[in-house]
Order: structure tokens, then sequence, then C-alpha cells
């Protein structure tokens, strides 16, 4: 689970305070009897603390909390719980003496110290502490592509029906959580969104996990899987098909605006790391942001750039798929010297793939006229892979007649929407990235407001 640490209200930790990883539980006085209140606190790499807070009696999990630290004194805040606890630190860092204040109401609490499992820890970094919601591994076919699609659909407790969304991956073959490098983006995003009202489906891309079919595809070709996750979660009564969404990370994200546009739209959808602008300015990009990171001389930089752009047009024009690898294999061994013919000739031959073909010919902004739902496009502003200003401004220009479009940017967060490093909690000893919780939470926000139109 992912909670939000608000700037400005980060712990300042002194150096004779015992480290207060772990699980805080006490029993709260209130007219009638006691609840027990478990505050649970995970460090992070910058000194501060991943907590949250459960009332197991009232069914309330996991609500975001900051913590500070002053002294021998602790605070524990949570705005979701109108509530502060003010308490003093033992010598031995067992135990904590305070008082729990929420409006109109205080009484004296003790926390006693408990340590955090190994494997919960782990599964706090994975959104998997044990879920307040239910979970069913599903199953949905694509009658236009003659496949079927394999996932988990999680459904918030309660009778609903509540509002859902499916998620949608970044380029690629990716299992349902969206893995990369080892970080799951969209599971951590649908556990957050589940224990906050909202069911999600995310689905193993076709060819990958449980689910059929070829792969990689085109974002146009995509756009049936997205369909037939919308179509499945419109026959499930826990589903208010209303307010029924898409949320998208990078390429996945051009897929929900193609789908947006298209009969049976969702009813509303959010962008991460959308690209705006056609494929071919996206490579040149990440070119550029390559070769100045290697601090390569100027004129070299420029050269360079020239050979990359006659690259990409010959990869984009030359009809004959041997004549372009030749092409292109030249090319390469023009930029770098050193680089051995086979060699040459097999980066060539994925290059001149139909696949990266159709990536550089694609245009982000064709169809943007016919969509008319509303629109959230998110971005981190240390986005390495694309320009977060450009494809923005790229998107929204393109969605200028849609008065429901609006996007925005996190500092700190990258193309995967990791927060910033200093926020990654520690387990054993290592730093483990999370989804961005200012990212989660403004998410959260934007579909709750959706669902009241």
């Amino acid at each position: 689970m992912l909670l939000l640490v608000l700037p400005g209200r980060a712990a300042h930790h002194a150096a004779d305070v015992p480290p207060l990883d772990g699980l805080w539980k006490g029993p709260l006085q209130m007219p009638g009897g006691k609840l027990e209140v478990i505050f649970r606190l995970v460090k992070l790499s910058s000194g501060e603390y991943f907590a949250n807070l459960d009332v197991p009696l009232q069914k309330a999990s996991h609500l975001a909390v900051t913590v500070e630290t002053r002294a021998d004194t602790v605070i524990f805040t949570s705005a979701e719980a109108d509530s502060r606890y003010v308490g003093r630190l033992s010598a031995d860092g067992q135990t904590m003496q305070g008082v729990w204040r929420q409006t109109g109401f205080q009484v004296p609490l003790t926390l006693t110290h408990s340590a955090l499992p190994v494997e919960a820890a782990v599964a706090a970094t994975k959104s998997r502490f044990a879920p307040p919601y239910r979970e069913e591994e599903i199953a949905f076919p694509n009658p236009v592509a003659n496949l079927q699609l394999a996932g988990v659909l999680t459904v918030p407790a309660g009778p609903g029906p509540f509002p859902a969304v499916a998620l949608l991956s970044d380029e690629g073959p990716h299992d349902r959580n969206g893995t990369a490098s080892g970080f799951g983006p969209l599971g951590q995003l649908a556990d957050y969104l589940t224990r906050r009202g909202v069911a999600v489906l995310r689905f193993d891309d076709r060819g990958t996990g449980h689910s059929t079919g070829p792969a990689p595809a085109t974002p146009a070709a995509l756009v049936s899987d997205a369909q037939a996750a919308l179509a499945y979660l419109r026959q499930r009564p826990e589903v208010d098909a209303a307010h029924l969404g898409l949320i998208g990370m990078g390429e996945g994200s051009n897929v929900a605006l193609l789908a947006a546009a298209q009969p049976l739209p969702p009813a509303f959808l959010v962008g991460l790391s959308a690209y705006g602008e056609p494929g071919t300015s996206l490579a040149m990009q990440q070119r550029e942001a390559t070769l100045r990171a290697q601090k390569v001389d100027p004129k070299i930089l420029a050269a360079s750039l020239k050979r990359q752009q006659q690259m990409l047009e010959v990869i984009r024009q030359t009809v004959v798929k041997s004549q372009a690898q030749t092409i292109v294999a030249t090319i390469l061994k023009q930029d770098s010297t050193g680089l051995s013919p086979a060699a040459a000739q097999a980066r060539a031959a994925a290059l001149v793939t139909t696949r990266y073909r159709d990536f550089l010919k694609f245009d982000p902004t064709e169809t943007l006229a016919s969509v008319n739902c509303p629109v959230l496009l998110l971005y981190g502003a240390d986005d390495a892979f694309l320009n977060p200003d450009t494809n923005l401004e790229a998107l929204l220009k393109g969605l200028k007649n849609n008065k429901l479009a609006t996007g925005r940017k996190f500092p700190g967060v990258n193309h995967s929407f990791q927060a910033a490093r200093s926020q990654w909690p520690i387990v054993g000893g290592e730093a483990h990235p999370i989804f961005s919780p200012a990212a989660e939470e403004d998410i959260r926000v934007w579909i709750v407001e959706q669902t009241k139109k």
C-alpha cells in the first residue's frame, strides 16, 4: 500500500531517536468500548517514514499518515481519519505514551512497538499487504482479434456498484502489473484505487502470462483489447457501467485515447506519460537525451543526430525490408566506427521490423478531435524517455475542443511514475521503488470527481 508523505510534513529525526520501523499498536478508549489502532511505519531512504493507520473494528485500513519527530516526541497525523496522535517515546524505543485527538475528542493512548514481518515489509513495496477487498482471477475474450485475455479484477468491500477502470500497459508485452525491471506500477496503482472505492481490472498483455495471441501489437490493434476489457466490466454487477474508465501507461495511454474516439467509449480516461508527438520525434528526443547524458562534443552530437534522422527516414520510407536493413547497417557503422559488420546487421534487423516502423509512423494526435470524454494527462517532470512539456502540449492542442481535458506534471517522477528515490522504502537494506503517492492521490480524486457528473 502506498501512502502520501506530504511536502513540508517530513520527519526530522534526532540522532538519539531509535528507528520507528514496525507496528505501533494500542487500545483506543472510545465511548462504548475500545478500538485497537495500528500504525505501520517503514523507513524511507530519505529518513522520512512511509506510514499508514488501521482501525480493524471500524474496517478502516491503510489510511495515509504523516510522521514528525521532535527529540523524543513523535507526532502521527492522518487527515483521512481526522486524527492526530502526539506521544513520547520511551528510552528503549518500545512504547509511546501520548494523547489521541480528533475534532471535539481527545483521550490518552499508549502504543506498543512490534517488528514489521519481513514478508509484510516486502509486500508493502509491491502493493501486497493483505488487501481489504475482493480479488478474482478472470478471463475474457477479444472476439475481434480471436484471443483470450487473462487477469485479475479487484473489487472494493461492500455491495457496490463501484466506478471501475481497466489498466493498459506501456509499449511491449507486460504482465498484469505492468512489470519492468522489477517494478510493477499498474499493480501498485490498482491496489491504491481499489482500497479507496474503485474497482480495477488489470490483465496480461496478449501473448504474455495467461493471455493468448501474438505479441507485440500496434496501438491500433490493441484498441480491441481495451474495448474487450470495457465490455467485460459492463457485464459485472459490482461495476457502475456509467462510470467506467481506462488508465493507460505510456503507449497504453494512446491506446486509451484511440479507444475513446471509437463507439462505446470509456466514460473517462487517465493517460500516464502519454505520447503526444509522432514516433520519429520521440526517437530523436531519446537519441539526443542519451548523447547529452554522455556529454558528447556538440559537433559530434549534431552530426550523430543528422544521421539518426536520415536512418529513421529510411526505416519509414523504404518498402523492401532487406534494402532498408542494408542502408541502416551502413549508417550505424558511420555512427560507430568500432561496430562490427555482424553487429551492425543485427542492430539494423531490430530496427527495420514492422512494429518499429509502425511506431515511427504513429501520430498520437490524429483522432483526438473525436475524443469527447473527460481526459486527465499526467507526466513525470523527470521523464527521460520523452519530453513531458512538448508531448503534453501536443495532446492538449489536439484536444482543444474538449473542455474536459487537462494535464499536469509531478516533480521528481519518471516515465514509469516511480516516486523520487528519497521516498522509496528500505526493505532488507535495499531501497524499493514505489508509484508516486502524489500521482496516485491525484488520480483517485479526479476519478471521484467524474463519478459526480
